[in-house]
């Protein structure tokens, strides 16, 4: 079965185009469960105007999918909370000069 950290490992192939960095790094992921054969993704945008959704949609559910035993991907985006700059790792910080 696949695990969280295989899903977050799968989520950092999911590129924000705008800014280059993956969703992880980026924060904008803010859950995984893994239940069997299930993967439900929790995720934001860097504000909710951000016209990338429906193709981070898909992003995720083709590299999560591609993983073994996850038959279905649930993505859902949410916006409460709010993201901020504060929610990237240091890395992503440093690479936009935050």
């Amino acid at each position: 079965m696949a695990t969280e950290e295989d899903v977050y490992e799968a989520l950092e192939e999911v590129i924000d185009p705008e800014l280059g960095l993956d969703f992880v790094s980026l924060g904008l992921v803010y859950d995984v469960e893994v239940e069997g054969p299930e993967v439900f993704v929790t995720f934001t945008l860097t504000t909710p105007a951000c016209p990338i959704g429906p193709q981070v949609t898909e992003q995720m559910r083709e590299f999560v999918g591609d993983l073994d035993t996850v038959e279905k991907v649930h993505p859902k985006m949410v916006f409460d909370p709010p993201w901020s700059p504060e929610m990237m790792t240091e890395d992503a910080k440093f690479a936009l000069g935050f």
